[in-house]
């Protein structure tokens, strides 16, 4: 499943940036982190996050690999999550235009393969799910950077 999309944050291309490339920033606002651990400064880190898909809800342990870190324009990402009977791979990037009076236009675009028994039992629910965490995470992001 691919997912995409363009948002406008107000603030400087450098403090969207430092937000989106500091697991810990990101861990806040991702819905369902449990846990987060840096394993490799600004390279590799691990997570524990819950979600709900209708009435099933999964743990997943992530691994996660910064790919390509081209400040402050591109950065690129791989995660490996796995959960009992399951796997995700997501590919993930995300370009940060400067636009006039000091904000950012953030395009950004994720590559997500679930494999397994989340696969099977969650197929048709995963596009509106994943619109639905989405969301919730830019909101909390633009909240947390604008604020």
């Amino acid at each position: 499943m691919k997912v995409e999309g363009k948002t406008m944050i107000n603030a400087s291309r450098e403090r969207v940036w430092a937000f989106l490339t500091d697991p810990n920033s990101v861990a806040a606002c991702a819905p369902g982190v449990e846990s987060m651990e840096i394993i490799e400064a600004d390279k590799k880190f691990r997570a524990v996050a819950s979600v709900g898909l209708g009435n099933l809800k999964v743990k997943f342990n992530a691994d996660v690999e910064w790919v390509e870190l081209d400040a402050p324009n591109k950065a690129r990402m791989k995660a490996h999550a796995t959960a009992p009977g399951s796997a995700v791979d997501v590919t993930a990037e995300m370009l940060l235009i400067e636009k006039e009076s000091d904000s950012t236009e953030m395009a950004w675009s994720a590559e997500i393969h679930v494999l397994g028994t989340i696969a099977a039992l969650a197929a048709r629910m995963m596009s509106s799910v994943t619109q639905k965490l989405t969301g919730e995470f830019f909101d909390c992001m633009k909240k947390q950077i604008e604020g």
